[in-house]
């Protein structure tokens, strides 16, 4: 069974599906291009960016995965890629935005986890530190939190 929402990274839309059965997070390719490039036509970003680099063009079809996805116009089928089809795209897009998109997806990824597991997910790093006494709290995550990056759920029924 899928659960398709939709996450806000900083005021951007990002189409994501999980996968109960492989348990895995999908994310919509063109979202993330958007996202990371602010490009007005990221399809053709993403032509282009597969004409660019033949090793991508050669495996998109494992990297990709077209899904059915509820939108304002009535189901559709979108491309999507799991996490590590994501990050191999990201690889491909000089952005300043990448290193923060990342961290993002481990958040909304550690969200889902916890929601799953109604059990707090911590880093190795905090971990040790709570139990070396550095900290008197456990933190629940090593970087500083981006409230601009915080994974929000929408109603996948509500427009881009």
């Amino acid at each position: 069974m899928e659960h398709n929402s939709i996450k806000l990274f900083g005021s951007r839309q990002i189409r994501t599906s999980w996968d109960e059965q492989q348990e895995k997070w999908y994310f919509s390719v063109v979202d993330v291009v958007e996202a990371l490039t602010d490009s007005v036509n990221p399809a053709d970003y993403l032509k282009k960016m597969r004409k660019r680099e033949p090793e991508l063009a050669k495996g998109w079809g494992q990297i990709v995965t077209p899904l059915d996805y509820q939108t304002a116009g009535g189901r559709q089928k979108i491309n999507f890629a799991d996490t590590e089809g994501i990050l191999r795209i990201i690889q491909s897009i000089p952005s300043p935005k990448a290193e923060p998109f990342k961290r993002w997806m481990a958040k909304v990824a550690r969200e889902e986890l916890e929601a799953q597991t109604g059990r707090q997910v911590v880093s190795p790093m905090s971990a040790k530190r709570f139990f070396e006494g550095q900290n008197p709290t456990l933190p629940i995550n090593d970087e500083e939190e981006n409230p601009d990056n915080e994974p929000t759920d929408i109603k996948p029924t509500d427009s881009l």
